[in-house]
């Protein structure tokens, strides 16, 4: 839930730093309605839509990790165990539920409170129809507002200045403003947390009158349409999701976009920038999909799989040809693929590349001194203890006093026990470079070993082993 809460927070302070930096101060009204309504709409849904085409698999190396080896007094510290009680992890997880929903039951109420003002408006007002609008005039009142297909109109305004406000209310009500209002009333209701979404809905409220002055000065002249936005000043109600024709904060905004001259129509361009914006986030929303349905068994080998798919395509559409190395690598790929599996007639030309991960391999190396029965857990920890052995019993840890080293020494291993039983690939990190070496030595002792199997076929298999000691000053 909170993945999905940052995604759209995420999306959409991207879509309004584009409004507010490229678009905003085009005279493209509509198109800028456009572009609010769609992506208001696309950063709620983008997080829920998943594209296979646009999945990748990020190339990880799949080994076996082994328990961590302490060398002399690096004991691990034994901690007093965490009893967490079920009920208060429950009671905390319904407490934020909770607060949400509370916070939307708000929004509607406060939602249902402003219909109630408009209704109230409406059976009290004197109406009339003017080519399918309603005009309602309020009593004893300089209010002047749309509502869908109504018009609120204060009569205490003068006949003038109403036609002035009737002209440009009309737009609202053709255009179906309302609609734009309501739908940020209901992202309100949903994620009321969000101020981005009022950030959302008040950038609509200035397109909104933006749109409206344009087509209206259009049949009253610029002129007289200013004097008519100056001259008056109306009880607007302070309802979100109505047109109010007069609004303080928004007439100097208005009347500068009135005098700006119209935007150039190759400056339409600029809302291709939408494209490549959503096409990312898609990109984003299809990659981060909640791997769960695949196994931990099948993962790795899926993975593998197609970091060769990637690694192949890639060297062939630029070379044109294949060379040994690819085609192995392709057998492999077919191997992997294949029901025949290690069966395959390939597989004896490119077992020395194939490596099977040990979530999926039937039997794993084993020494070959080791007296070891039963099944394959317990087969692991016998290797395991083995191991552990061997390295704490090897490994010379005056290397690091005589370095200058204090501390907990810390040592990533990593290394492969092949078809033949043989250690090789090792590769060490560690905060020096003769301790790298110390450790590379200690893991060449490792003697020749039973080598891991699946369906019947020797393979490779690889680990990654921790190393830690403490050197005292």
């Amino acid at each position: 839930m909170i993945h999905y809460i940052i995604q759209i927070m995420a999306y959409q302070l991207l879509f309004l730093l584009v409004y507010d930096g490229v678009l905003k101060r085009e005279t493209f009204f509509n198109w800028n309605r456009g572009y609010l309504l769609t992506t208001s709409i696309l950063a709620v849904i983008i997080p829920f839509i998943k594209i296979d085409w646009f999945k990748t698999a990020i190339p990880q190396d799949y080994v076996i990790r082994l328990p961590e080896v302490f060398i002399g007094n690096a004991k691990p510290i034994a901690l007093n165990p965490v009893v967490i009680d079920a009920q208060q992890a429950i009671d905390v997880q319904w407490s934020w539920s909770s607060l949400l929903v509370l916070g939307s039951g708000v929004m509607f109420f406060v939602f249902l409170r402003k219909l109630f003002e408009i209704f109230k408006s409406y059976k009290a007002g004197e109406k009339q129809q003017a080519n399918g609008v309603t005009i309602v005039k309020v009593a004893n009142s300089k209010t002047a507002f749309s509502f869908f297909n109504h018009i609120f109109i204060g009569d205490l305004i003068e006949e003038q200045e109403q036609q002035t406000i009737l002209k440009h209310e009309w737009v609202h009500v053709t255009h179906k403003h309302s609609w734009d209002m309501l739908l940020f009333e209901f992202f309100k209701m949903a994620f009321w947390y969000n101020p981005l979404v009022y950030m959302y809905q008040h950038r609509m409220t200035e397109l909104h009158e933006f749109i409206a002055d344009k087509e209206a000065a259009k049949q009253q002249g610029k002129k007289q349409y200013y004097l008519s936005l100056l001259s008056q000043t109306f009880n607007t109600k302070k309802i979100a999701f109505i047109n109010p024709f007069f609004k303080q904060s928004l007439i100097k905004k208005r009347i500068v976009m009135l005098q700006k001259s119209k935007s150039k129509q190759v400056n339409l361009f600029k809302y291709v920038l939408l494209v490549p914006m959503v096409l990312a986030m898609l990109v984003y929303a299809s990659c981060s999909q909640d791997n769960t349905a695949v196994s931990a068994e099948e993962a790795p080998q899926q993975q593998s799989i197609l970091a060769h798919i990637e690694a192949l395509k890639e060297s062939i559409a630029a070379k044109g040809t294949m060379t040994p190395e690819e085609e192995n690598a392709l057998k492999a790929l077919v191997v992997l693929t294949s029901e025949e599996g290690l069966n395959h007639a390939y597989y004896d030309a490119v077992k020395t590349d194939i490596e099977i991960p040990f979530g999926v391999v039937e039997k794993v190396p084993q020494f070959t001194d080791a007296d070891c029965q039963g099944d394959k857990k317990v087969k692991t920890e016998c290797f395991n203890w083995k191991m552990n052995a061997l390295i704490s019993g090897n490994f010379n840890t005056d290397i690091a006093k005589g370095l200058g080293l204090t501390g907990l020494q810390k040592i990533a291993v990593y290394f492969k026990i092949d078809a033949n039983g043989h250690v090789t690939d090792v590769k060490c990190r560690a905060a020096h470079p003769e301790l790298e070496k110390e450790a590379k030595r200690v893991v060449n002792l490792l003697p020749q070993m039973i080598p891991g199997e699946q369906q019947g076929k020797k393979v490779a298999v690889a680990y990654y082993l921790p190393i830690k000691f403490q050197v005292n000053d």
